[in-house]
């Protein structure tokens, strides 16, 4: 395509002066430059995704979809759906949001009622899995006008002492029993602006998954 003319009042361009240095720079220097430019690039690019939403979406057997932010896809964990996660500069662990399956016994009675007895024994194996696993609060909650029921504790991840935040979700249909669980975990007060593991999604790169989180 012919360049558009260029009145002599607006010249000369950038290229203009820059091509008398760039063709009298040695190979070498032209390989700097050029890998530099393409270093700037894609440090643009990766930017400009950092403050674009994505959004994941998994099938059967239970579907579901949320968007999330400033959070990074890595390998889930054994058994489970998908992670994001955020880590600082050092490499230790920042923020994190993974969705495992849950799978209910079967039950007699309402949904509601089956959560709270289910998360009996969720609490005991979660307190087997993190060192210094302490409880700090659990009970009924809704996700996007879904019931739930989360549990809200502190703990030892990595080596690191974290607030975590579990949900546990199962569509509100009689006799259902396949849901999900969505583990979420922020650095303890020292580390962060939250003062208590209740505060876990409530703001920060781990609310927009949440509030944007639907099932079917």
């Amino acid at each position: 395509m012919a360049a558009v003319p260029m009145k002599e009042e607006y010249g000369p361009t950038l290229g203009a002066l820059l091509a008398p240095r760039w063709h009298a720079a040695s190979p070498r220097t032209r390989r700097v430059l050029s890998a530099a430019g393409i270093a700037v690039l894609v440090a643009i690019a990766a930017g400009v995704l950092t403050l674009l939403n994505a959004t994941y979406s998994h099938g059967r057997p239970v579907p579901f979809a949320f968007n999330y932010r400033g959070l990074y896809r890595v390998a889930p964990d054994p058994g489970g759906y998908v992670k994001v996660e955020r880590r600082n500069g050092d490499g230790t662990l920042a923020d994190s949001f993974a969705v495992a399956p849950l799978r209910l016994p079967p039950y007699a009675g309402g949904l509601s009622g089956e959560l709270p007895l289910y998360a009996a024994g969720y609490v005991r194996a979660i307190s087997r899995r993190y060192p210094g696993f302490e409880l700090r609060g659990e009970g009924k909650t809704k996700v996007n006008n879904m019931p739930a029921y989360h549990v809200f504790y502190r703990a030892v991840v990595e080596g690191r002492r974290m607030y975590g935040r579990d949900v546990l979700i199962v569509p509100e249909r009689p006799g259902a029993r396949d849901g999900v669980d969505i583990v979420m975990l922020s650095p303890a007060p020292r580390a962060s602006k939250l003062t208590s593991p209740m505060e876990v999604a409530n703001k920060g790169v781990l609310a927009a998954p949440l509030k944007s989180f639907s099932l079917g």
